[in-house]
Order: C-alpha cells, then sequence, then structure tokens
C-alpha cells in the first residue's frame, strides 16, 4: 500500500512546486541565456557560409585579427578550455582551414595559423556575421541593443 508508513518505509517524496520554493525556470538567467544563445545559433547557421558554428567562426576570427598564435593562447582569446579549442583546432584543420606548426621560437609549442582556404571562408563570413547579430538583436530596440550588449561584457 502505498504512503503506509507502518512496514518501515520511507514515504514517496513529494516534487515541491514553483509556487512553493519560488523558483521560475523562464525568470532564470543561464536558460534566457540558453535560449538566446540557440536563436542566435540558428541564425548563425542560416546565414553564415561554409557551415563553420559560431566556435569555429570564433577561433577563425581571432586568428585573422590577431594572426598566428599557441593553441593556449587562442583558447584563452575566446573564452575556451583547452580540450574544447583542440577539438575545434582540429575540426577546422582537416577541413583544411587552419594549419599547426611548430613556433621556431620554441620547438616545444605550436602555432596555429588560417590557410589561404580558411582566410577566404572567413572573409566570405564576416559580413554575414555581422548580419547575424544584427538579426538576432531585431526584437530590440537600438537602445535596448545597446544596453544588452554593455551587461553581457559587464556580467562575461
Amino acid at each position: 500500500m502505498r504512503g503506509d508508513n507502518s512496514l518501515g518505509q520511507d514515504p514517496e517524496p513529494r516534487i515541491v512546486t514553483s509556487d512553493e520554493h519560488g523558483y521560475q525556470l523562464d525568470e532564470q538567467v543561464g536558460f534566457l541565456l540558453r535560449k538566446a544563445y540557440q536563436r542566435n545559433s540558428l541564425i548563425f547557421a542560416d546565414l553564415i557560409p561554409g557551415g563553420l558554428t559560431t566556435t569555429q567562426f570564433s577561433v577563425m576570427f581571432r586568428l585573422g585579427e590577431d594572426g598566428p598564435m599557441s593553441q593556449n593562447m587562442l583558447g584563452r582569446s575566446v573564452a575556451m578550455d583547452g580540450a574544447t579549442t583542440k577539438g575545434v583546432v582540429d575540426r577546422l584543420a582537416a577541413r583544411g582551414l587552419l594549419r599547426t606548426d611548430r613556433d621556431l621560437e620554441d620547438r616545444r609549442r605550436y602555432v596555429i595559423s588560417l590557410t589561404p582556404k580558411g582566410i577566404d571562408i572567413l572573409n566570405h563570413a564576416i559580413d554575414r556575421a555581422k548580419e547575424v547579430t544584427r538579426t538576432t538583436l531585431a526584437p530590440l530596440k537600438p537602445a535596448e541593443r545597446k544596453t544588452l550588449i554593455k551587461l553581457l561584457k559587464k556580467i562575461g
């Protein structure tokens, strides 16, 4: 018999509801950021040529802007951990978009750089990337867009 504690069994736990604990998933920053990121990712996938992900584009863009760098420095510059950076670099290298060479100054280290094919894809993607941001933020008024970017930079 359920709920009968006469046999020494613990009663089945009861789920505490939002009305009781006050936690609303739809009002949590992590949940809302994930939804915004999903929106951005879908728009990105639709607009960016070459089948790049947002993460791959970030890596390529940073290399295009700052030039060749170590994998460690690259990961830090795009806020990724080492394992994620290695995976992204390996996938882009397999597609012929990046290359990895020994650092001439420190033979223990490798330097990551864009290939000519990677440069071409990046150049085509940059204008579309600006459109991704405009489309992602389209529901907001111009002042709200500026405020959102400012606040995200503040907490990031």
